[in-house]
């Protein structure tokens, strides 16, 4: 008996790898690879982009960020067994949907973390391109422009999550269909 408990205690103390270490590599890679692409992207268009195109950028980036963020929500709250249902009668996407379930992990971590993330990124990128030109138009000093930015698109991120989580629990497997339906237009 005290064998066993030691070799449990034994067991918590070691360092956990985790299961899949290719997976996180990979997502690392990927996430980087994306990041450096847009963010040289943008920062290539921001460079002589006036205020209202660059809230346009801003916004555009925040909606896409929100955007993925339900679908990763709506992934790990959908119901797999519908979409077996549909695909035993061929119905387009739901092979697709069956696989995002299965490994809503990955699907999760890609949608949310990885293009939310990055989107989070290019979004504070541009807005310091945005705040950058405001005090050329408006009396107020570099530093309120750049807080007043930097809450706004906090507010837009983090208000726009909040607001899409329990629609995205709520409305998980029509959420997960049609991703899966745009996705299987590159191949199921």
């Amino acid at each position: 008996m005290k064998k066993e408990i030691k070799n449990q205690l034994e067991d918590k103390r070691k360092p956990r790898i985790p299961a899949n270490i290719k997976w996180v590599l990979t997502l690392m890679i990927l996430a980087f690879t994306i990041s450096v692409v847009l963010s040289f992207l943008s920062e290539i268009a921001m460079r002589n982009v006036n205020i209202l195109v660059g809230t346009i950028v801003i916004l555009v980036f925040v909606g896409i960020g929100i955007i993925f963020d339900t679908i990763g929500v709506a992934v790990t709250a959908a119901d797999e067994a519908p979409f077996h249902a549909m695909s035993s009668r061929k119905i387009k996407g739901a092979k697709r949907a069956v696989a995002l379930k299965k490994s809503s992990d990955k699907t999760t971590s890609f949608c949310c973390d990885v293009i939310g993330d990055i989107c989070g990124i290019i979004s504070g990128a541009a807005g310091v391109a945005v705040a950058t030109q405001i005090p050329d138009v408006l009396p107020i000093s570099p530093i309120a422009s750049s807080l007043i930015v930097t809450g706004v698109i906090a507010a837009l991120t983090i208000g726009g999550k909040a607001f899409e989580k329990s629609f995205a629990i709520n409305n998980g497997n029509k959420i997960l269909y049609q991703f899966a339906k745009i996705l299987s237009i590159f191949g199921e």
